[in-house]
């Protein structure tokens, strides 16, 4: 799937498919990219044979111990021992934390010994223009092979490990582009210059927002969540005065709909089973039409199967053909995401772990949060409190109980609330704005958030 520029090209936007989240930061950004087309470090044309092997090695890995995890002691430990090379510090007390970690040594290890991404930094001093990187590893190797251009990491998590930062952070070049003002204050403790520091907001896809001051689309998707989330206006009551100043008096005009709740269970799948547990436990719901479930397989054929199996057995397969369940499954992943950003416009709430979805209640969509996986979710999951966005789950045997009392009582639609009204929306105009180098136009973002 191609997608084509917006006007003149401003960067080159590089990911990593490791997982979903470093390749969907940057499908919100690649209109800014030549022929809109993301580069991904990990897996181009023509990409030398070595380089590929040392990624796959690396990639295969991680994937491997995500899906082991759930093997009980072993998977835990084995687990445990990754996490523990990526953990993130504890933010208190403000120390120096600029001592680089075994990661980074490895990673530039990986540069300096054998070429890790040199071919791709010298492809692009063909058409040099600067560099937007949602990982790492290629913004590291265009400093050390002198890309002659400007250097952005965009920063996918509410906080982060040493490993994004380079080996010398007071010498280096690199720029970050910060989700979080959180994220701002732990670059100052790894040691990178402020001036290298711009708080944007995640990057959410323009299709999903619409508009750059007005979010149009969001605007429009509360509206409906909002009578989807409280039907007996529990929460309206409370909120009645904002928002009417932000819909006017008839905010709630739109006739209310069936609720839909999104299941997401990340790139290696790992989740699937508790899925499982929540789909046999709205069944009887589905059946009779009081919620409809999607559940999102991204591109894993055997994820896809499992939700298929999972549907048969469940008796749900009349009520697929009717659209009350669903399954998101594409071949590749440029077509994932586009598909996943138009889930997002017509679900009401969404079921994951606080991966970088949990930026996706900026769009006002409620977040019910899995179990986290690894330390940086952790750190999500507590952002994600903190604005208010969304809430840890219950045990997904019983979703059919708690589920419809979080509706009724509209707490779902408070989250919906607060998702907007605290959580950064414009992260993809901000980091378009700042290429182009216009002037500022854009309030300050509160920083602890």
């Amino acid at each position: 799937m191609e997608e084509k520029s917006r006007g003149k090209a401003l960067a080159h936007v590089v990911a990593v498919n490791m997982g979903y989240g470093h390749e969907r930061a940057a499908f919100a950004l690649r209109h800014l990219a030549p022929g809109g087309q993301v580069t991904v470090a990990n897996d181009y044309p023509g990409i030398p044979a070595h380089e590929r092997r040392l990624w796959e090695t690396g990639k295969s890995f991680y994937e491997f111990v995500s899906r082991f995890k759930n093997v009980p002691i072993l998977g835990t430990a084995a687990f445990g021992i990754m996490d523990k090379m990526q953990r993130i510090p504890e933010f208190y007390p403000r120390r120096d934390l600029s001592k680089p970690s075994l990661q980074v040594r490895q990673t530039y290890a990986l540069i300096r010994r054998q070429g890790m991404c040199r071919d791709l930094i010298e492809r692009f001093k063909e058409r040099p223009l600067p560099i937007v990187s949602t990982f790492f590893t290629p913004a590291f190797a265009a400093e050390e092979f002198d890309y002659p251009e400007d250097i952005y990491i965009v920063l996918c998590d509410a906080d982060i490990a040493r490993a994004w930062v380079p080996l010398n952070p007071k010498k280096s070049r690199i720029k970050y582009l910060a989700p979080t003002g959180r994220v701002v204050e732990r670059l100052k403790l790894y040691g990178v210059k402020e001036k290298n520091i711009t708080l944007t907001g995640f990057p959410l896809p323009f299709e999903t927002v619409g508009g750059p001051h007005v979010p149009e689309y969001v605007r429009a998707d509360l509206q409906r969540r909002m009578c989807n989330l409280d039907p007996h206006g529990n929460f309206v009551a409370k909120a009645h005065s904002l928002l009417d100043a932000t819909f006017g008096k008839q905010f709630c005009a739109v006739k209310p709909t069936t609720p839909s709740i999104t299941f997401a269970v990340g790139g290696a799948g790992t989740q699937r089973e508790l899925v499982a547990l929540a789909l046999r436990s709205l069944a009887s719901d589905i059946r009779a039409g009081r919620i409809i479930v999607n559940l999102v397989a991204g591109t894993r054929p055997e994820v896809n199967e499992f939700f298929e199996r999972e549907i048969r057995l469940d008796g749900l397969v009349s009520a697929k053909r009717a659209g009350r369940v669903t399954i998101l499954f594409e071949d590749n992943r440029p077509a994932y995401f586009s598909a996943f950003s138009k889930l997002m416009r017509k679900t009401d709430i969404l079921w994951t772990k606080p991966s970088e979805l949990s930026f996706y209640t900026g769009l006002a969509i409620p977040i019910i949060m899995a179990p986290t996986v690894g330390s940086q979710e952790d750190f999500n999951r507590a952002w994600l409190t903190y604005v208010g966005g969304g809430a840890d789950g219950l045990a997904p045997q019983y979703m059919n109980e708690w589920l419809f009392d979080w509706i009724e009582s509209g707490a779902l639609a408070r989250m919906a609330w607060s998702g907007f009204t605290n959580a950064p929306t414009h992260g993809a105009y901000r980091v378009e704005s700042l290429l182009r180098g216009d002037e500022k136009v854009w309030r300050d973002l509160p920083l602890v958030v």
